[in-house]
Order: structure tokens, then sequence, then C-alpha cells
């Protein structure tokens, strides 16, 4: 008979030491002992006001309440005009635009950024009410349906931490993108500015149509809207050139629309008032018509199960459009946003708009720049944002049924005419990356001349194909003889990497001076990984060692520390917990004994592809080390192949190769396309002598001599003899 007992005790003892089982075990047992903080740290993470209301300055009110006027004002015109572009009563445009603002308050965790409705987001939808406009739906309801399926989304991908999947839309396909629907957006206006009733849909009918109905144009509707146009420019070109010096033109200039709304609604009352019904006004007015804010309604489950799949490509065009803006803004003034909770808010504020009869609503680049030059200190402006509207709402409606369509056509030109890449940004991708410019051009005509969602689809779709197809044509090279200065020299880590970041500290072959961190990447660095990878390295960094401020008694030109505007700042408390978290994990239990930092470097022995949405990010990274560390902070680039290399050139990068038997992009001259803009990359054959060259403070070309550096020199591009270099700005 057959005994059991000895294969019973082999298979007892394969899973007794089965690593698999034995890790699910240590990390089961480790995850449910950290469940009840973690659970109290999500929750808090998700309404940010918790943590930085405490620490509020009650003199920041003062600023907050004029940048939330300011906003209002901004967003009585914006929401009508978006409505219009969505195709939805124009009412509509001022009931989508209240309740994101006051939300924000509680959910937001950037300062600066302005939330409702946007020109992208409104011409997709526009889109989706065309199909589905001919069943039983209104326009307002299939909008509504569209922001439950956005909010959705967006709340699922935030509340599950998923935001990183954005980040397969790379720079060019956005660039590409975003400028299709500005374009479509201006032709879709052109019938309204110039008065014209029989104007098709599609670009090229459009272009046809507009053309051909020239000579039925009507004289007092163009008179309206390209004076209107022409008063919006030269208030903005005022406030460009004159606005830093004059509060008076800064004000006009940063509230221009609202004063051509007003103006041109004044005229439309005026002229049109006596002559009866609309069909003899002299030019169209957009006859608001509202009784206030209707009741809250669900969208039904029908008309969700036919707006899902047409959603997702809303979704993903205004999700990416809300995180880059609040990214940016973010950087640009010293604070740290959370792309998870920016989703997460992103999706509360669209289902709870969606009750409203409301068009989707996102971040806005034009509103958040106007928000962040109004010197606001915290999201508590949306408040004061909400009550201009709802004041509009309840009180201005009969005033606004006078306003010229072409006035609100006039608008909205203006406003996305800048979302217009300039054709030197898509010859900088030609010259960069070919790849990254066919999915640019794919993105553009597609979205152009066939639909958005296509465009999108089709050039994210490329893209994958031809990372998959870079994988499987893998090539491999080989030497025929080194030498030891011609090898980067690995410095062993104390663990085995993990993703695609890892740091490396072990003084395996040379001591690493304390100021100094070095990082290596484990795989090639494009669109997908760029910007975790930037975070990773910032991160590395801040957990490890202290801001400029904390190590500096005395000032200097890099020294934030007498510096007025870093209390301004302290409202946000996100950067404070992601560091304390970090330290923790890192061991770090007293922050104020942490060296500053002087030297980076990156070993890219590893990295063999390179795109142009990793340049950008690790130029964005440069910037973001000197906002923490202060300008002396260097970059050092080692290990960077010839195909690498090449491709930091053809981005305008000037190379210089430290320890080489050739200099690229010598000292005084430049190298990629000439247009002056791009760093200098210091390229180190290993790391040995990255982090042995003595880091000198005011190194310059000519040999003079300075207290700081600079990143793209001083002369601009404009032939200096005393522009200075830095290892990477």
């Amino acid at each position: 008979m057959w005994n059991l007992k000895p294969s019973i005790q082999r298979a007892s003892e394969a899973l007794i030491n089965d690593f698999t089982w034995n890790r699910v075990g240590r990390l089961a047992v480790a995850g449910a002992s950290a469940v009840p903080r973690a659970a109290v740290e999500y929750a808090t993470e998700k309404v940010p006001i918790v943590g930085w209301l405490p620490r509020y300055n009650p003199r920041w009110l003062i600023n907050d309440v004029i940048a939330g006027l300011t906003l209002g004002l901004m967003l009585i015109p914006q929401g009508l005009s978006y409505a219009k572009i969505a195709t939805v009563p124009v009412q509509y445009g001022l009931m989508s635009s209240w309740l994101p603002s006051a939300l924000y308050a509680f959910m937001g965790t950037t300062k600066d950024l302005s939330t409702g409705p946007t020109s992208l987001i409104s011409l997709l939808t526009a889109e989706i009410i065309a199909d589905l406009h001919d069943e039983k739906w209104s326009a307002s309801e299939i909008a509504s349906g569209v922001a439950m399926m956005m909010g959705i989304y967006g709340l699922v991908i935030g509340l599950l931490k998923l935001g990183f999947l954005l980040e397969f839309i790379s720079l060019p396909i956005l660039s590409g993108f975003i400028s299709a629907v500005a374009i479509t957006i201006i032709l879709n206006q052109m019938d309204s500015l110039l008065g014209e009733q029989d104007v098709g849909d599609g670009a090229a009918t459009q272009i046809h149509d507009i053309f051909q109905e020239l000579p039925q144009a009507n004289g007092y509707a163009c008179a309206v809207g390209f004076t209107g146009i022409f008063l919006l420019t030269a208030l903005d070109q005022a406030g460009k050139r004159w606005g830093s010096r004059n509060k008076i033109i800064w004000f006009l200039s940063i509230t221009r629309a609202f004063i051509t709304l007003v103006i041109f609604t004044g005229v439309g009352y005026a002229v049109n008032r006596s002559r009866g019904s609309p069909d003899s006004f002299l030019f169209d007015v957009v006859q608001v018509k509202s009784n206030g804010q209707e009741p809250p309604r669900a969208p039904t489950p029908e008309l969700l199960s036919r707006v899902a799949s047409r959603s997702i490509a809303v979704f993903i065009g205004s999700a990416v459009e809300h995180t880059a803006v609040a990214r940016g803004f973010a950087v640009k003034n010293n604070y740290v946003m959370d792309q998870s909770q920016e989703l997460t808010f992103y999706g509360a504020a669209n289902i709870a708009n969606s009750f409203f009869h409301a068009i989707g609503v996102g971040g806005a680049m034009s509103r958040t720049a106007v928000n962040s030059a109004c010197k606001v200190k915290s999201p508590i402006s949306g408040l004061i944002t909400t009550a201009v509207v709802l004041v509009s709402i309840f009180k201005l409606v009969g005033t606004l049924y006078w306003i010229p369509k072409a006035t609100l056509a006039a608008i909205i030109i203006t406003a996305v005419w800048p979302l217009i890449s300039h054709p030197s940004v898509f010859y900088r991708y030609w010259r960069t990356s070919l790849a990254d410019f066919i999915s640019s051009m794919i993105a553009f005509w597609v979205s152009l001349f066939v639909s958005t969602e296509i465009g999108i689809a089709s050039s994210v779709g490329f893209n994958i194909v031809y990372v998959l197809l870079r994988q499987v044509f893998a090539s491999v090279s080989t030497l025929p003889k080194t030498t030891p200065d011609e090898l980067p020299l690995a410095i062993t880590p104390n663990s085995p990497p993990s993703g695609n970041l890892a740091l490396t500290q072990t003084q395996t072959h040379i001591p690493i001076p304390r100021d100094t961190r070095i990082f290596f990447f484990t795989d090639s660095l494009f669109f997908p990984n760029a910007y975790r990878a930037k975070t990773a390295i910032l991160e590395g960094v801040q957990t490890h060692h202290a801001p400029s401020f904390n190590h500096t008694t005395t000032p200097t030109p890099t020294s934030t520390s007498t510096s007025s505007e870093e209390p301004e700042r302290n409202w946000s408390v996100t950067r404070s917990q992601r560091l304390s978290k970090l330290r923790r994990r890192a061991g770090v239990t007293d922050p104020s004994t942490l060296p500053p930092i002087r030297l980076v470097v990156l070993d890219f022995a590893r990295v063999n592809h390179i795109d142009t949405t990793a340049c950008t990010h690790l130029r964005a990274l440069v910037s973001e080390l000197r906002g923490y560390a202060g300008k002396e902070v260097q970059v050092r680039f080692v290990g960077v192949s010839g195909y690498v290399r090449e491709r930091f050139e053809r981005a305008g990068w000037r190379i210089q190769v430290i320890g080489g038997d050739s200099m690229m992009g010598m000292e005084g001259e430049r190298g990629g396309d000439g247009d002056g803009d791009g760093p200098v990359v210091r390229v180190y054959w290993n790391v040995v002598a990255a982090v042995t060259e003595p880091v000198h403070r005011g190194r310059e070309r000519d040999g003079g001599s300075s207290s700081e550096k600079v990143g793209e020199g001083d002369d601009k591009g404009e032939g200096s003899a005393r522009a200075r270099y830095v290892e990477m700005v």
C-alpha cells in the first residue's frame, strides 16, 4: 500500500519554506498592523483643510477675498461662454461654476487652482450631445450625464491612487490634442462672430462654409465681435507691458472679459430693447432664461450607460489638464500638490455638479494664472468665488439676457487662442524624437478632422505600439576592447534596486560626501515613467537632506531664510506630511541634523532611450531642486550613451563631455537646434569623476567670478561672452 506520509511531509516542508508564501504572510501581518494608522491618515488626506486651516494667518484673508472676487468676475463670462461651446443653454454655465470652487476649499491641495467649466471639457461634451441630442434627453441632461461619468472615473482613480495611469498621455500628444481642440473651438465660434447662419459641422466643412457664407455676414455682429477681440487683446497686452508697474492697468487686464461683457451687454440692451421680437434684433443675443438654481436631480441610469464609454475621452483630456495645471503652479509657487487627492476632488466635484444639470468641470489655466497673480494665499478664496457666482445666478440673469453672441464668441476665441502650440514646439519634437512628432501629429490632425476621441485614442495607441516594438527589437551592442576609464564605475547599493530608480549610498569604492546624493536609473526614461522618476529623485533628496534655508546663517543669493515668501507658503501641509512619512520610513529621527544638498549625480548607464517628455521633466527636476536647495545645487550626468546624448542635443541641450577625448557643445558653442533655450549638461564618464570633481562656486566660461550659477546663460541666446554654465540646468 502506498505510504502518503512522506509525500505529505515533503509538501508541508515545501509550503513552510516557500519564499512566496512566507513573503505574503509577512506582508499580511505588517499590513494588518498598519491598517488603523493608515486609515486615519488616508481619511485626513481626503479633506486637506483639516491640516492647513489651523495654520491659516488671518492677514491672508484680504488677499483671498480679492482673489475670490476677481475669479468670480472671470467665471461669469467664462461660464456663459463655455456653456455656449458645450451647446447647452448658457445659464447652465453659471450653474456649473459655483459648487466646485466651494468644494475645492475643503478638498484642494493647491492655493492657486481655479476649477469650473473649461473649453476642453465643453467641446468634448458638445460632441457627445451632438450624437445623442436626437434621443429623448435634453442637451443639459446629456451634459450632466457626462459630468457624472467623469466624476466616477476620477473618484475611482483618485481613491485608489492610480493617478500614474495618466502618465501614459505624453506631452507631445497633449500638445497636439489641445491645439486641435482650440482650433475646433475657434471654428465653432465663427458663425456667431460673423453672424452667419448656415455653417455646418466638422473642420473641413466649417472652413468651406465660413468663406462661402462670408458675403452674407451680419455687419453689426462683425462690428461687435471684432471690436470685442480688439478690446480684449489691447487690455491683455497692456497688462503684460505695464501691469507690473500700475495696479489699475493690471486689474483692468485680468478682468478684461468681465469688462467686455458689461460694455457690450449695455450695447445689446441699448440697440435691441425697442425692436420687439428677437427676429428683428440688429444682432443675435444669448437670451439667458433662468429663475435661479434648478433643484437637484440625478442623471438616469439609462443615460449614464449611453454616455459611459464616450465620457472616457473627456475624462482623460480634462484630468490630465487639471493635474498638469495644479502641478505647474505648485512648482512655481514652491509647495506640493497631491495628484491622487486632486483626482479625488475632481471626481467628487463632477459627481456633485451633475445633480444640478451642469457640464463637467476641471482646472483652468487662464483663471489659475490670474488667481496666482492676485497673490492668493489659500483655497478659502473659492468660497468668495462661489458667492459671486451665486449672486449672478439669482440677481443678474435678466441683465445677461442682452449679451451679444458675437461678444461671447470674442471672449472664447481670445481665451483659447494661446492654447494653440507654436509651430516651433512641433519642430522641436521633430528634432528630438520622430516618434514624439508622429504621435503629436496623429493627435492633432485626427482630432481636428475626425474626432477628438479617435484622435487621442489613436495617438496613445501609436505610443503603446512604439514602446512594445522597441522592446521586441531591442539591440545588443558590444565593445571590442575597453579601458577602465571608458566604463562607468558601479557603486554597489545597500539593497537590490526596486522600481525604475534606486538610491546608492554605499562607500564601496569612494567616500561619498554628506552633501552628495547619487541616483541611478534601471531602465529607459520616457513618458510613462519620467514623472515618477523625477518625483523619486526629488523626494530622495528631501528625505535625506535639509532645505537651504535651514542651514544658512547669513543671507546669500541662494538663501531663503530671510525671505518674506516662506511664511506665505506654509499654508500647505502636504509637503511636510509627505516628508514626515518618508523620513519615518528612512529612519530619520532628527531632521535638524540633516545635511544640505550640494551635488546630485544621475547615472544613465542603463538608460538606452529617452524622449521629449523625459527631457521636460529633467529640466523641471533641476528647477525644483533649486527651489528646495538653492541655486548652488549641481546636477551631473554619468554614463550617458551616444544615443541618449544625441537626443539631448537634438532637444537643444548643450553637452560637455568631461573625461573623454572630444568635447561636444564646447564652451561658448550651442548644440541642438540652436534656439538658445536649452540647458547645459556636463556628462561624466564615471561616477568617481562626477563625485570627486570639486563643486565650484561661480565658475564662469570666461574665467570670471560670481556668487551664483545660472541655468540658461545670462545671454539668453544673444551671444554674450559672459554666459555661465552649471552641470545641468
